[in-house]
C-alpha cells in the first residue's frame, strides 16, 4: 500500500483530531453528535444547506455537500470529515443519484484534493435491508442487497470508499447504521436502535482509530434483543457500546404490543424500507 503524502499528513490517525469537517450537520444525526463530539482545542466545522448556528468549538458553513469548491474549502486543515449529508429516506432516482451518490463522491474527492487523509462515512443498514433474518447476524462486509435506492446510494458510496482507500491511501470507514434516535420508537428498534451517546462513542473510536485502512462496521448499541447484525469490526475500531434499548421496552409493548413474528416489517433487516413501494418510507 502506498500512503500518498500528498493525502496522508504527519500526526494523522490515532493522535489528535483537532479539526473534523460534520456534513449535513444541521440534521437529526449531526445534531446529536455536535455535542458529544466536542473535545477542549477541536473545530468542528459543521456544514449544511439548511443555516446552523455555531456553538462553542464550531465553524458555520452554509453550503451544499455537491458543492465542489465549497467542499475542498471546508476540508482544507482538516484531520477527518465525518459525512452525514444526503437524503435520508427514499426518492425518486434522480435525486438519489444527484444529493445521496454525488454528495458522497463530493465528500471523497474534496478530501483528496484538500489533503484530509479520513473520511468516515454515514453507510445504513440498507445498504444490506433485504437480508433475512436466518441470515443474522449480517457480518460486517456483507455483499450489498439494498432495499430501495437510498440503499442503493449507501452500497455505491461504500464503493467510492474502497476506491479512495486503495487509489488514493485515504482512511475510509463505512458505518452501516440501524436507527439512530434519541430513544426507539417501535418495536424493530428493541433491537436496531442506536443511542445518541453510543453514536458518539461509535464515530469518536472511528476518528481516533490508529491507520484503519477501509472498514465497513455496522452502528448499533448493546441491545438485549439484538444480535441482529455484527459489532466485530466497531469492537475492532474500539467501539464500546455501553445503552441498551430494554430500557424503553415496557414503553414500547405497552404502545405496540409484542413483536409479532408474521410482521412484514421483521421480514427483513431492513424493515418498513422492503415493504411494497407505496408503503415505504419518504423523507
Amino acid at each position: 500500500m502506498t500512503w500518498y503524502p500528498s493525502v496522508i499528513r504527519p500526526g494523522c490517525g490515532g493522535g489528535t483530531v483537532s479539526v473534523v469537517v460534520i456534513t449535513g450537520a444541521a440534521g437529526l444525526i449531526g445534531s446529536m453528535l455536535r455535542p458529544r463530539l466536542a473535545r477542549p482545542g477541536r473545530t468542528l466545522r459543521v456544514l449544511d444547506v439548511a443555516p446552523l448556528t455555531a456553538g462553542p468549538g464550531e465553524e458555520a458553513i452554509q453550503a451544499s455537500v455537491t458543492d465542489m469548491e465549497a467542499m475542498t474549502a471546508a476540508c482544507r486543515g482538516a484531520d477527518a470529515v465525518i459525512h452525514l449529508a444526503g437524503i435520508p429516506g427514499e426518492e425518486s432516482w434522480e435525486r438519489i443519484c444527484e444529493q445521496n451518490i454525488g454528495g458522497g463522491y463530493v465528500a471523497f474527492e474534496a478530501a483528496r484534493r484538500a489533503g484530509t487523509p479520513r473520511v468516515v462515512f454515514a453507510s445504513s443498514n440498507h445498504a444490506v435491508g433485504f437480508t433475512p433474518p436466518s441470515a443474522f447476524p449480517v457480518p460486517d462486509y456483507a455483499f450489498p442487497q439494498p432495499d430501495t435506492y437510498y440503499g442503493v446510494s449507501k452500497a455505491a458510496v461504500e464503493a467510492l470508499a474502497a476506491m479512495y482507500h486503495n487509489r488514493y491511501g485515504m482512511d475510509a470507514i463505512c458505518l452501516r447504521i440501524l436507527s439512530c434516535f434519541p430513544k426507539p420508537m417501535n418495536v424493530r428498534m428493541l433491537s436496531t436502535w442506536l443511542s445518541p451517546d453510543d453514536a458518539g462513542r461509535l464515530f469518536e473510536a472511528c476518528l481516533s482509530a490508529e491507520r484503519p485502512g477501509f472498514r465497513v462496521a455496522f452502528g448499533v448499541s448493546a441491545n438485549t434483543r439484538g444480535g441482529w447484525v455484527s459489532l466485530a469490526e466497531a469492537r475492532a475500531l474500539g467501539y464500546r457500546p455501553a445503552d441498551d434499548a430494554e430500557a424503553y421496552a415496557a414503553e414500547i409493548i405497552a404502545e405496540h404490543g409484542e413483536p409479532d413474528p408474521d410482521d412484514p416489517v421483521l421480514r427483513w433487516l431492513g424493515g418498513e424500507f422492503t415493504l411494497p413501494e407505496d408503503q415505504i418510507p419518504r423523507r
